[in-house]
């Protein structure tokens, strides 16, 4: 059965602005590094920044299909979790966006092609998601498979960005192995619900596309900010399919390593050179290590050490930005030079993620001591860091913290400290948000707290969340700004870096 029945979009007042030309401007890269070798053999670090610079009224419209897990599992507050988050998403969508609902127990069924949202479609799909009841098995792979070919079906597919949602409560117990479905290029974000959940299999699903992430909600009344935060980037997509490409020049240079987390790498020995594919950009920054070892020479002089370049695609147009070159000078009378404050934080996050890993690894192995001790040291080296006070250091040491409680016994760890592992695990890969453990919040910068509360209730969904003036109103009204548009709240959850979570 084919399902390229998907509804056509037609234009509303309130579909969003007309696209505007590709320009250089919708990303931005930044090269931070010191700029000054010694004449001797030397490494030199290089961390680029890739910003999403454009604005996102002009984004593509979303095709977003939810594939929910409705098995017998799932009844009682978790299937009523699960419907408010359902109608957080369909009144955050607007006109230009499509949404599709796609269940699973035993086997799957899809409930709505995809719909064009409008007044009309909200109310009918709101009767769809309040008529859900949890029945039978789970076959993750069935759902899974049925939300692809929603995608994959479509007959209108150019210049619209893709995406699933697929939430779980529990293990595979009926169907194939999930894990080994073939998603492409489709972004598949994954949620685990409670602690029966199968957090291996599903931070696999979310690993097999370039984009996905995992995300472990072991507390349900913190499903709508899981969402709200999936929703936030998937609503403020900036390009399509960046690559990043970094190239040394001979005699000058060697790459010796490239840090991008887990998205896919590809070197040619030829030209020596590495590839690095993103998939979308957010609004919101992508930092890469690259690792250089220079040779030694024998006079001062500039030198020519890096090529960079960067290409991507909007609304199903190529864009190649020129290519930057990095120079730094080599010189005899060499004062050593601290790496820079952004550098060393990046290093710092870096380091701290190998050691959850490690740690994960070690409890697996029922090593839990080894592990504790791996993170109390961990703990310890937040000590010595010189901004103790940024942000990400802030959350670092909180995530350690956690993970700590989570490893008191082997049955914990495998209940919660697991899922919280994996979760972070995929978080720093990815460079994106993850709700995980039983955390209210994130990074004080990340979620938009007040926001997501006031549309967490059904009641209040169709309402104006201004009408409850939460902080972020308070703190535009005391700073005599203007209110921002809904949409321009959701680009603030991913790029505000105003208290605005609950204090």
């Amino acid at each position: 059965m084919s399902f390229n029945d998907d509804e056509q979009i037609i234009s509303t007042q309130d579909s969003g602005s007309k696209p505007i030309p590709i320009t250089p401007g919708r990303v931005q890269l930044v090269s931070i590094h010191n700029n000054m070798v010694p004449l001797e053999k030397s490494k030199l670090r290089v961390m680029l920044e890739i910003t999403g610079g454009g604005s996102t009224n002009d984004r593509p419209g979303l095709d977003l299909v939810a594939v929910l897990d409705v098995s017998g599992s799932m009844g009682g507050e978790k299937i009523a979790k699960v419907k408010t988050a359902m109608l957080f998403m369909i009144y955050k969508l607007s006109p230009i966006d499509r949404l599709s609902v796609v269940t699973f127990e035993s086997g799957a069924k899809r409930l709505c092609p995809l719909r064009q949202i409008t007044e009309n479609s909200q109310k009918e799909l709101e009767n769809l998601i309040n008529g859900l009841n949890a029945s039978g098995g789970t076959n993750i792979t069935a759902g899974l498979q049925t939300g692809l070919k929603v995608i994959n079906d479509r007959s209108l597919s150019g210049g619209r960005s893709v995406g699933i949602m697929l939430m779980s409560d529990g293990e595979q117990n009926v169907g194939g192995d999930a894990a080994k479905v073939p998603v492409g290029n489709v972004p598949v974000h994954t949620f685990g619900f409670g602690t029966d959940q199968d957090p291996v299999v599903l931070k696999a699903i979310a690993d097999n596309s370039i984009e996905g992430t995992f995300s472990d909600v072991q507390n349900m009344d913190n499903l709508s900010i899981a969402f709200s935060q999936c929703l936030a980037g998937l609503l403020t997509l900036v390009v399509e399919d960046l690559r990043l490409k970094v190239i040394r020049y001979e005699d000058e240079s060697t790459i010796e390593q490239v840090i991008a987390g887990s998205y896919p790498q590809s070197k040619d020995n030829a030209n020596g050179s590495v590839t690095v594919t993103f998939g979308g950009l957010y609004a919101k920054e992508r930092k890469v290590i690259v690792d250089l070892l220079l040779p030694a020479v024998t006079q001062e002089r500039e030198a020519d050490v890096l090529q960079i370049t960067y290409s991507y695609s909007f609304q199903g147009s190529p864009f190649e930005a020129n290519p930057a070159t990095i120079t730094v000078r080599r010189t005899g009378k060499f004062a050593e030079q601290q790496e820079r404050p952004e550098v060393k934080i990046e290093e710092t996050r870096l380091r701290i993620v190998n050691v959850i890993k490690e740690a994960r690894k070690m409890a697996e192995k029922n090593e839990l001591r080894n592990a504790r001790d791996k993170l109390v040291e961990a703990q310890n080296s937040l000590g010595d860091v010189d901004d103790k006070s940024n942000p990400m250091v802030e959350m670092l040491a909180s995530e350690l913290q956690q993970l700590l409680k989570m490893m008191e016994s082997q049955k914990i760890y495998e209940k919660q400290g697991r899922p919280f592992a994996l979760s972070s695990e995929t978080s720093h890969d990815r460079q994106r948000f993850t709700t995980r453990g039983d955390q209210e919040e994130g990074p004080r910068h990340l979620p938009l707290l007040e926001w997501t509360n006031t549309l967490s209730k059904p009641g209040r969904l169709t309402r104006n969340p201004a009408s409850r003036r939460p902080q972020w109103m308070r703190m535009c009204r005391k700073k005599s700004l203007p209110i921002p548009s809904l949409q321009s709240l959701v680009l603030l959850t991913t790029t505000c870096n105003w208290p605005l979570s609950v204090s």
